[in-house]
């Protein structure tokens, strides 16, 4: 039978305890840190060589909806009853709304250095060292809303234009496409600075710290986000039934993104998986 994700600002105290618990044993064993070394390894930009299968591709959904997957199953191997909630940003808005509150995933950083001092979370606790990241820095970063140079957090409106349109993805199939579903709600737009961000890439732009780069892992906020990312998948594909991800088939070998990219039935790396597999997960899970 298909377990249930929720709403974080819907969650019990009971079921916010079992779900920090069961992070903080997965994290404990160092499991935890083998996903955030995944996530930095297939954090591959449009300018670099090579596949880009996590990011900046059509395979941005199904990668993290497998890595999504991955993290529930260790986290209900500790405790059965836990899925992963999601963080609904269009309505949970500002700096003190779930999931920002002490029980569930701690506060905003402080001013001096943006480190975490509030949640299960923080430093001070010592059960959550930051171990894998680009910097020697072993506390949890945040500076929500960034303000010095404020950023929002997307809106309603802004997702649902992601979510109209009716094409799963384009050529050629990377970051600068204007068209499709994929990039709109990644979030890779034209122009600098923040106005480039939209969506996916304007939350993590807006959490700050430990979230922006590809050891966003770190930080538990990135699975709620993902989770939230997810449903707005499967919530285009109950409007839009005939659409399929895209491409259907691998570009040429005269194609620029030969090679980089990858197509509906090959594989998805690291797992033995291909995005057709994963667009129907409705017997593993469904959304409240």
């Amino acid at each position: 039978m298909a377990y249930v994700r929720r709403d974080a600002a819907t969650l019990t105290r009971a079921e916010q305890r079992r779900f920090v618990k069961a992070l903080l044993e997965v994290k404990r064993r160092g499991e935890y840190d083998e996903f955030v070394r995944m996530h930095i390894e297939y954090f591959s930009a449009d300018g670099e060589q090579g596949l880009r299968a996590a990011h900046m591709g059509p395979s941005f959904l199904p990668w993290h909806r497998r890595f999504l997957l991955d993290l529930e199953r260790a986290l209900r191997r500790v405790d059965s009853s836990v899925t992963v909630p999601y963080w609904d940003w269009t309505r949970d808005r500002t700096t003190t709304s779930a999931p920002w509150t002490d029980r569930l995933l701690g506060g905003d950083g402080r001013r001096s250095d943006h480190q975490v001092m509030t949640g299960p979370f923080a430093y001070r606790h010592g059960d959550w060292p930051i171990k894998v990241n680009v910097t020697d820095r072993e506390f949890l970063t945040r500076e929500l809303g960034r303000p010095r140079k404020p950023v929002a957090l997307p809106t309603k409106s802004e997702l649902a234009s992601a979510l109209k349109d009716p094409v799963y993805d384009v050529a050629p199939w990377d970051s600068t496409v204007t068209r499709g579903f994929r990039n709109k709600l990644e979030g890779w737009g034209t122009g600098r600075g923040d106005t480039a961000w939209r969506n996916h890439n304007r939350v993590h732009g807006w959490v700050g710290g430990d979230m922006l780069g590809g050891a966003s892992v770190n930080d538990p906020v990135f699975w709620l986000h993902h989770a939230f990312i997810d449903l707005q998948w499967s919530r285009w594909q109950r409007r839009h039934r005939d659409a399929r991800y895209l491409p259907a088939t691998p570009p040429g070998k005269g194609d620029r993104q030969h090679g980089r990219i990858v197509a509906r039935r090959q594989r998805l790396p690291p797992w033995d998986v291909t995005p057709q597999e994963l667009e129907d997960v409705g017997r593993i899970y469904r959304y409240a």
